[in-house]
């Protein structure tokens, strides 16, 4: 994709909600896939900006405020994801914001709650002993495109579903290589997906090693996996 085209892309996203994306994913002929993981990716970035702002003392008292003042049996189930519209922030973090704070006021005398116990209680909200909270956290968690349990899970399962299918790949192109699993016996630190056994040439380039991403590669990312992981391949 065109650099260009990818900036037009991330104009046209801006503050559409989510309905839109199909119409908007025929306009650039692009997979509603491909569409949905560049408005991830610019919305993570966003939230990671405002990370301050939304976690500081006053903001949460004033959403826990703002929850407390709403809940009624006509509003059940709908409180949080308002809530967090009206302050631009991803309803899953919103619930997160929440729930700590209602487990802190809870265990005012003892212990804060700890960070695996409150990613217990948000994978399974059944488990929070306030009805009305857990419905809450329940459909922002529901409701949520970026962040959350569930979109956690999808992702892992995309990324496990591309990997088995660039592995097919080079089943069936007679591409012989060794996975992640033979490379961490062998006494390797640094693991791509696949090290190829005989290198091949693409475009011109010679290709040792594949990494598989199953996400969109905006500049951000490539840079990030540049110096996270692609450059310690590069060097061994």
């Amino acid at each position: 994709m065109k650099l260009a085209i990818y900036k037009e892309i991330l104009k046209r996203l801006q503050g559409r909600e989510r309905e839109e994306f199909s119409a908007i994913a025929q306009h650039y002929r692009v997979s509603l896939h491909t569409l949905m993981s560049i408005y991830s990716q610019d919305y993570q970035k966003k939230m990671k900006k405002t990370h301050q702002r939304h976690h500081s003392v006053e903001a949460v008292d004033d959403y826990f405020q703002r929850y407390q003042a709403r809940i009624s049996p006509e509003t059940m189930g709908t409180v949080l994801l308002r809530i967090a519209k009206e302050v631009d922030l991803a309803p899953s973090l919103l619930a997160k914001i929440i729930l700590e704070h209602h487990l802190a006021l809870q265990s005012a005398e003892s212990e804060p709650p700890s960070r695996s116990y409150v990613n217990q209680l948000l994978k399974d909200p059944c488990q929070i002993s306030d009805p009305v909270l857990a419905n809450e956290v329940q459909q922002c968690i529901l409701n949520d495109c970026v962040y959350g349990p569930v979109v956690d899970s999808i992702r892992h399962s995309v990324g496990f579903e591309y990997e088995n299918k660039l592995k097919r790949t080079l089943e069936e192109k007679g591409i012989t290589f060794i996975g992640e699993d033979v490379m961490r016996a062998k006494g390797y630190d640094k693991t791509p997906d696949f090290k190829l056994e005989v290198p091949i040439a693409v475009d011109g380039h010679v290709v040792n090693w594949v990494e598989s991403k199953a996400s969109f590669g905006d500049e951000l990312s490539h840079r990030t996996y540049l110096r996270d992981q692609f450059w310690s391949y590069w060097n061994r």
